[in-house]
């Protein structure tokens, strides 16, 4: 999945992003309000981490602007724990959740994956489609009990075709949900995962499950 986390502290924001990308998770960063903003306008994420406390533009001025333009990206606040008002105030306009800080690696973990789960069909952490399932917590993937190795960007592309099972996945939109903005637009490299995908799944005996669709991109479905 990929993430947006406006952080100004940059400190905080590395932290931040070394955390969600040992989630597997591509991640953007923006250090003010306005450069934030602009990102989550003009790009495709699965979840914004929005901080307060912003230069140029503050963090709930950003959050009221996405959300008159119809954004409806989860959003989770992060904010100093003294700011009960502010918390509230950012909830009140749309936001999703917050996370007050300092805090710990295992809640910011936890409630990015709850975020992540709130609009998918399936709530739970186990996503599965015939013989195959991925457990988003301990980022293990299994084929008939069969421990699968992948690569992260293999797993990222499978988490999030899992998540869109049974809906057509074009190599623009898979792009921009699995890389950041480094993607420099050779979609023939999503090909290549593809390929590798589906020979490991089908090496651990599992019938074909990502079908390729002339002209259009991918879905994933049920074994025929």
């Amino acid at each position: 999945m990929r993430v947006l986390v406006v952080e100004d502290e940059k400190d905080v924001a590395s932290f931040v992003g070394k955390v969600l990308r040992q989630e597997k998770h591509a991640v953007d960063i923006a250090y003010d309000g306005k450069s934030g903003e602009d990102k989550a306008l003009s790009e495709s994420y699965d979840l914004i981490l929005l901080d307060i406390m912003l230069p140029g533009k503050d963090g709930l001025s950003v959050l009221r602007a996405l959300r008159d333009e119809g954004l409806r990206t989860p959003v989770l606040i992060l904010s100093a724990r003294g700011e009960v008002h502010d918390r509230v105030k950012g909830l009140d306009l749309g936001a999703d959740d917050y996370l007050a800080k300092p805090f710990a690696v295992a809640e910011l973990r936890a409630r990015v994956r709850s975020l992540l789960r709130r609009n998918a069909e399936v709530k739970s952490p186990v996503l599965t489609l015939g013989a195959l399932a991925l457990d988003t917590v301990g980022h293990e993937v299994r084929v008939n009990g069969t421990l699968m190795e992948l690569t992260n960007r293999e797993y990222a592309i499978l988490e999030y075709l899992l998540r869109n099972k049974n809906r057509l996945l074009s190599k623009g939109m898979i792009a921009e949900h699995v890389w950041d903005f480094h993607f420099e637009g050779d979609y023939n490299i999503i090909e290549v995962y593809i390929r590798r995908l589906r020979t490991k799944i089908e090496e651990c005996g599992c019938p074909r499950i990502i079908h390729t669709v002339r002209n259009g991109g991918y879905v994933m479905r049920e074994p025929e």
